[in-house]
C-alpha cells in the first residue's frame, strides 16, 4: 500500500538583502520512495518547480549545515531551533530560501511515523522506484 506525508509551508523567497517575497510550498513524502522528499516551490508567474533530495538531508540541516551538492541546508542560527535557509543551486544560479524549523520538525515527525529512520531498505521498493525514476527521466529527455 502505497502511503504519503503531505504539508504546505510559507518561506520566504530571498532575492537580495533587500528584497524577499512569501511563497508557497509543498512537501511530500512516500513511502514508495522512503529516502526521498520533495519540496514543490510556487513562484509568482512561474510554474511550479519540485525538487527532490534527501529526507535525511533535511533532517541533518535543520541543526547543523548540510549539502554537498546542489541543496544546501542549514540553520540561521546553529544555537537555537528558529529557522533554516534552504540553498539549491544549478550551475551559476542559486535561489535562497528561509522557513521556520517547526513545521519541517513536524513533517519529518510525521514521515518517522511512517517509516522511521533508518527503515527505509524494509519500507520501501528502492529497486523499483530506482527503475521508474529512470524510465520517466529518460523519456522526458527523449521526449523534450
Amino acid at each position: 500500500m502505497r502511503e504519503s506525508v503531505q504539508a504546505e509551508v510559507q518561506m520566504s523567497f530571498l532575492v537580495s538583502e533587500e528584497l524577499a517575497f512569501r511563497i508557497q510550498v509543498e512537501l511530500h513524502y512516500e513511502t514508495e520512495d522512503p529516502y526521498a522528499v520533495r519540496m514543490t516551490f510556487h513562484l509568482p508567474g512561474d510554474a511550479p518547480v519540485t525538487w527532490t533530495f534527501g529526507r535525511e538531508l533535511l533532517l541533518d540541516g535543520i541543526n547543523v549545515p548540510s549539502g554537498d551538492g546542489d541543496v544546501h541546508i542549514a540553520p540561521t542560527a546553529p544555537e537555537d531551533l528558529s529557522d533554516v535557509h534552504i540553498t539549491l543551486q544549478v550551475g551559476d544560479d542559486h535561489a535562497l530560501f528561509r522557513v521556520s524549523a517547526a513545521p519541517l520538525v513536524a513533517f519529518l515527525d510525521r514521515t518517522d511515523r511512517l517509516v522511521p529512520l533508518g527503515q527505509e531498505q524494509v519500507a520501501g521498493d528502492f529497486e523499483g522506484s530506482l527503475e521508474k525514476e529512470l524510465g520517466r527521466i529518460l523519456a522526458e529527455e527523449n521526449a523534450g
